[in-house]
């Protein structure tokens, strides 16, 4: 018989404690397993590389964003707020669906309390007796627990220190950050943030503890937003358990004959089993409060306790429609559920499609003060020449020549020439190059006596070893000047 089996024939059957357990893991169990993949995920990732590319890696050193193994110059930092809003968006439907299964399970926060609550205080060094019990802090007055904690703190630190460098290496890859790092005069900034940020850690972890979830955090402030009554969270059944606090949340229960006096088919042992496990020192029987970060610790107490008597958990991870209003079963795929997906799937699709249309050089063009010049060439012919700048940078990983071909609208087709430069130049990877460039023409591309013609251009750029991945057009203008100062050179 499975859990939920078990669950959906509360009050109808009592079944063993074996039968009941059976093939049952702890959700701390499980978050724990989560913690380490993703701590292997996130230390593992900054060091892959693929053709010199990383998988994510903001660069405010060289300005640069890698997405996805592709390298982005910061002038195509559009893809940035695509990144902001699948985040938020993410976040928004993870709550929507899960409640604060985010705080619980992904947050670097909680992840850091575990290490250093559960790993560092309660299994290395035993200033804690149980893990099950959160509430009761260690004795400090006791000489060897203040040993202790020096010992804990020095422990943190060094972990805090990784932490950091970690989350570092997404702004600054470890190829640069340790040669960095041995030369600390000339990289003060990146030295300061690594040794106030292990300082934050400490503080955080050490002192500040879960009062950070409950009264800085801003998620916790806007998670009941973002509920409705299918959103799944740990939630105790007071159908079965009683009503331990009354409307105004006032406790009137603490002894299981006070409360099966009241209600005798309350199923509630009044142990607190889910009140001193709770990292954020809340009690799960008040109903729904901001503090709760679903990590479902609570779910594993009472599963336990009622697990020995042969019955199904009190506090479980589901929904109010399904446990405090039994309006049936709770729908996941909802419509604000699939509004959610629809909008991520959107998002991540125009954000691919911009990302494909990387170009793999960067050019702008601007045109000089001076709009023109007019000369006599000595045959005879009158050269009408424009000037420009040309801003170009190399976003490759080699060195390439680049020369670059002019279109001219129809029937002025190859009448608009090059003069400067004469022949492809090298530009060096991610440096920009500023050419001086002069177009001219020697033939009389407008007759118009009233004002000087505009004339739109398109220049084709391109490596001239690669044209057929590394080319970019951009619009320009070619003006020529008005008819009768075009005759005054003759």
């Amino acid at each position: 018989m499975s859990q939920a089996e078990v669950a959906g024939s509360a009050g109808k059957t009592k079944v063993s404690k074996k039968e009941y357990l059976k093939g049952w893991t702890s959700y701390r169990i499980k978050r724990y397993w989560f913690f380490v993949g993703m701590t292997i995920v996130a230390l593992v990732l900054p060091w892959i590389r693929v053709n010199g590319n990383h998988l994510f890696l903001l660069s405010f050193d060289k300005l640069k964003l890698h997405l996805g193994f592709v390298q982005f110059d910061m002038q195509e930092m559009y893809l940035m707020p695509f990144l902001l809003m699948i985040l938020f968006i993410g976040v928004f439907g993870m709550t929507v669906l899960g409640g604060r299964v985010f705080c619980g399970w992904i947050c670097p926060q909680t992840i850091f309390r575990v290490i250093y609550r559960d790993l560092i205080e309660t299994k290395i060094l035993h200033l804690r007796k149980r893990i099950k019990n959160k509430q009761k802090e260690p004795d400090w007055s006791k000489p060897e627990n203040k040993v202790k904690r020096i010992i804990a703190i020095v422990m943190w630190t060094a972990l805090s220190l990784l932490a950091t460098a970690n989350f570092l290496w997404y702004f600054v890859p470890p190829e640069d950050f340790f040669p960095y790092i041995m030369n600390p005069g000339e990289h003060t900034i990146l030295v300061g943030i690594l040794l106030l940020t292990t300082l934050f850690l400490v503080v955080d972890v050490v002192f500040f503890k879960e009062n950070w979830c409950v009264y800085v955090c801003p998620y916790s402030r806007i998670q009941s937003v973002l509920y409705d009554e299918d959103t799944v969270m740990a939630i105790y059944d007071p159908h079965r358990g009683g009503d331990i606090y009354d409307e105004e949340k006032h406790k009137q229960f603490t002894k299981q004959k006070e409360l099966q006096a009241v209600e005798p088919s309350a199923e509630c042992t009044t142990c607190e089993s889910c009140v001193t496990v709770c990292p954020t020192h809340i009690d799960i029987r008040k109903g729904l409060q901001l503090e709760c970060i679903n990590c479902l610790e609570c779910v594993d107490a009472c599963t336990e306790v009622m697990g020995a008597l042969g019955k199904p958990s009190l506090v479980r991870w589901s929904s109010e429609k399904e446990v405090l209003f039994q309006k049936g079963k709770t729908h996941y795929l909802r419509p604000k559920i699939i509004g959610y997906a629809v909008v991520l799937v959107i998002v991540m699709a125009v954000m691919a499609m911009m990302g494909s249309k990387k170009e793999h050089m960067l050019l702008n063009i601007n045109k000089e003060n001076r709009l023109y010049s007019i000369e006599k060439m000595a045959d005879g012919k009158i050269k009408v020449e424009n000037d420009y700048i040309f801003l170009l940078q190399n976003t490759k990983e080699k060195d390439h020549k680049f020369y670059f071909d002019i279109e001219a609208p129809k029937g002025m087709e190859g009448k608009i020439k090059i003069l400067k430069p004469s022949k492809p130049f090298t530009a060096k990877p991610g440096i920009k190059k500023k050419k001086i460039v002069r177009l001219y023409t020697t033939e009389e591309l407008v007759k118009d006596d009233r004002k000087d013609t505009i004339i739109p251009i398109t220049i084709h750029a391109y490596a001239v070893d690669d044209k057929e991945n590394i080319a970019v057009d951009r619009k320009s203008t070619f003006i020529f000047p008005r008819y009768d100062k075009y005759k005054a050179a003759e």
